[in-house]
């Protein structure tokens, strides 16, 4: 009887579960699983491209920044119009943050992934 009723609550649960993960990611971020819906949402132009969100796995110097400064830098990135001005920020931030580190006496690992770069091959950009 145990078997029976462990089954069928593991029946019950996964059918309440498919309907939930069936659903697109609406997550925010530019994280790991970005490019399954994880941190896109509408963009400029009504639900075109995607809206950047700094974190921990796309922004380089994240922990250099202070929660203000994060919100700020996502805000510039999704203010951003085009790849060129996207990647003007992009320098801008890096050099800051370079300059943040050596105050701290901190070494940054090499720039990871390019959120202007991915911004772009998702249609953000004209």
């Amino acid at each position: 009887m145990k078997l029976r009723q462990i089954a069928l609550l593991a029946f019950l649960g996964a059918s309440l579960a498919s309907p939930i993960l069936a659903q697109p990611a609406g997550g925010q971020g530019m994280g790991p699983g970005a490019g399954q819906g994880a941190g896109m949402g509408p963009g400029p132009g009504g639900g075109k491209g995607m809206q950047f969100n700094a974190d921990k796995d796309n922004t380089w110097g994240y922990q250099l920044m202070s929660p203000e400064e994060r919100n700020a830098h996502r805000d510039r990135m999704r203010a951003t119009k085009t790849y060129d001005e996207c990647k003007a920020l992009q320098e801008d931030h890096h050099k800051t943050m370079e300059v943040r580190a050596k105050e701290q006496g901190k070494t940054l690992p090499a720039p990871g992934n390019n959120g202007c770069d991915r911004m772009k091959a998702r249609g953000y950009f004209k």
